[in-house]
């Protein structure tokens, strides 16, 4: 197999990458991959390799990344403090330098581009073996595959085979649709659920709160990237990217249709936004972003709309990503178990890479919450892979 190696996207056929898989995510895209390569987030130095059969015909697609990352970047609050008082000497005490696969706005599982040409478990395997040959050319310390959900549980073996170690990271959430409108949806929740929602969404609607779904929003990147930049810097579950007006824009005139934002306004002023891709059946809540960092009810009217809006597109599932949990889960959210697979290029190193790892970050359990029915449930568990999976990627 042969590897085609590129420091731009822009030097890939859009056709050709795009071609590879045609039912991938829209997040492994060439649209989006420029977007981000176009958008400066961070120091992040990004590359692609396109892998080809004997025939010459492309099988597989991988994007990867060099960037300096926080070996404890889910530490507890006694390690935080502690590295606190170590970084006043040392800045750059546990902070690497790293070759990650995976898209750093948003996560994608798996975190490949795989044709059907060729069975799985070789195309992977080339995969791994080639960004791992490059990490150790390289004199990366580790090389970090992300993310892995129960959708790409087939492809860890192939990884572990090659020395490979899987570790928890933040949990993901969805929200299944299995309801035919948002009225449906309310109904479906026990009592108590559906009191704390109508409360919330009433609280807002008397305040003023209203909110617009717009497609096109690259007049607006500067205000959207700025109320952002607000919640990112509040966050205290996690912490990287840090997004630019560029990714904005670009996000808006680049990848058509299939972005939308919802833009909040109470009364007359623009006070919060979501930011949403449509993906397959998939839609997913990329960001939120809002003016003032205030403990209000707002958060929940923007969760609620992003449900309606998501019934209303006809979408099969909502992807509601990191943090934030306990107001997901009120919404009704399941929780879905991420992993990393983590490889240290020195065979010395590689041995206590995953107990090094678990031993300085702790991620916390995550439990979802009984919000439907009885006989919403089991509706609910029977939609949950074709809901968040592409059919040739579900598992075997």
């Amino acid at each position: 197999m042969n590897v085609d190696l590129y420091d731009s996207i822009e030097a890939i056929p859009a056709d050709l990458w795009d071609g590879i898989s045609p039912t991938a995510w829209r997040t492994q895209s060439h649209a989006l991959w420029r977007v981000v390569e176009q958008s400066g987030l961070n120091d992040f130095a990004y590359r692609y390799a396109v892998l080809r059969d004997d025939a010459g015909t492309a099988v597989a697609a991988v994007a990867f990344y060099t960037i300096t990352t926080d070996l404890a970047i889910f530490a507890p609050d006694w390690l935080r403090r502690l590295l606190g008082w170590i970084r006043r000497v040392m800045p750059g005490f546990l902070m690497v330098r790293m070759l990650e696969c995976g898209t750093p706005v948003t996560l994608t599982s798996p975190p490949f581009v795989i044709g059907d040409r060729l069975p799985a478990e070789r195309t992977v395997t080339e995969v791994a073996r080639f960004l791992l040959t490059l990490a150790r050319k390289e004199r990366h310390f580790l090389l970090v595959v992300r993310d892995f959900e129960s959708n790409a549980d087939g492809l860890r073996p192939y990884l572990k085979a090659l020395g490979f170690h899987f570790v928890r990271s933040l949990p993901n959430t969805y929200l299944d649709i299995v309801w035919p409108s948002y009225d449906a949806y309310l109904a479906a929740m026990k009592s108590y659920f559906r009191s704390k929602v109508t409360k919330h969404m009433r609280r807002n609607e008397e305040a003023g709160v209203r909110h617009v779904l717009v497609d096109d929003f690259d007049d607006l990147a500067e205000t959207l990237c700025r109320q952002w930049m607000v919640v990112h810097t509040q966050a205290s579950e996690f912490q990287r990217e840090v997004l630019t007006e560029t990714f904005y824009r670009r996000f808006s005139r680049e990848l058509g249709a299939d972005t939308k934002v919802l833009l909040f306004y109470r009364r007359d002023e623009l006070v919060g936004h979501a930011l949403l891709l449509r993906d397959h059946e998939l839609l997913r809540w990329m960001y939120f972003g809002r003016e003032e960092a205030v403990n209000d009810s707002l958060y929940i009217y923007v969760g609620q709309t992003v449900i309606r809006t998501a019934i209303e597109m006809g979408a099969n599932s909502i992807e509601m990503g990191l943090t934030t949990y306990p107001v997901k889960l009120d919404m009704g959210a399941r929780v879905e178990r991420l992993d990393l697979g983590l490889r240290a290029p020195s065979w010395i190193i590689n041995p206590f890479v995953g107990i090094g790892y678990s031993v300085m970050n702790t991620v916390p359990e995550i439990v979802a919450r009984d919000v439907f029915k009885s006989g919403e449930a089991e509706a609910k568990r029977s939609r949950r892979t074709e809901a968040t999976v592409p059919a040739e990627k579900a598992p075997s």
